[in-house]
């Protein structure tokens, strides 16, 4: 069985023992070195071990002040960014199959037009003219970008000069809105909006009785 032997600081040899009679407590340890130089060995004692200093790092005290103002001056900042928002449910103008509104969910910051926010959506806003060439592009004298305004037209500007004087419009309700010249209140607007879409399309009726809150992952769509 093959053995260590230990030095001391002399260099003389102070003890010989064999490995499975070493026995080490769980803080001790010992450093042997070999070192070959011209087929000569000698050992070297590592320097005086340093002592062990264990820190206990104590869990932080339950229900402490600053947690708890931090924790509400988070709370009171997101409920002032979900209020300072206008919500949408937009309503197809084809069913689902199973018969009911195919209805989408959206949230937007006021002060944009309601074309702007639709298409930033991915809400189907032109239908068949949706091709660049098939409509004027937000220039309000095509008709194309025409929606029903069934809850919230008191979020809108309104009607325009241009949507006023469209013959498309004149033989509509006030609540019909070219949506390239409807503008959603202000940045700081709240409230919700229900939109018809493609109402000229719409091939069915429909009443509006409220719709359940908006849930964040319909927000992200």
């Amino acid at each position: 069985m093959a053995s260590l032997s230990i030095c001391n600081n002399s260099g003389k040899l102070s003890s010989s023992f064999s490995p499975s009679s070493l026995n080490l407590s769980s803080f001790q340890r010992v450093s042997v070195q070999f070192l070959q130089t011209h087929n000569k060995h000698t050992c070297s004692l590592p320097s005086t071990p340093r002592p062990l200093t264990v820190i206990s790092m104590a869990p932080p005290k339950p229900g402490g002040g600053k947690a708890k103002k931090e924790k509400a001056s988070i709370g009171a900042l997101q409920e002032d960014e979900e209020e300072a928002s206008v919500k949408f449910a937009f309503v197809s103008s084809v069913l689902l199959p199973d018969g009911t509104p195919d209805v989408q969910l959206r949230k937007a910051c006021g002060g944009q037009k309601l074309r702007d926010i639709m298409l930033d959506a991915n809400v189907e806003l032109y239908g068949p003219y949706a091709r660049p060439l098939l409509n004027c592009g937000g220039g309000g004298t095509c008709g194309t970008c025409l929606v029903e305004v069934v809850e919230g037209k008191e979020l809108l500007n309104p009607r325009t000069d241009k949507e006023n004087n469209h013959d498309e419009l004149k033989r509509h309700p006030k609540n019909w809105r070219l949506a390239c010249q409807a503008i959603v209140g202000k940045p700081d607007s709240r409230g919700m909006m229900v939109i018809q879409q493609l109402p000229e399309w719409k091939a069915h009726e429909w009443n509006y009785r409220g719709l359940p809150p908006i849930h964040e992952e319909e927000e992200k769509q």
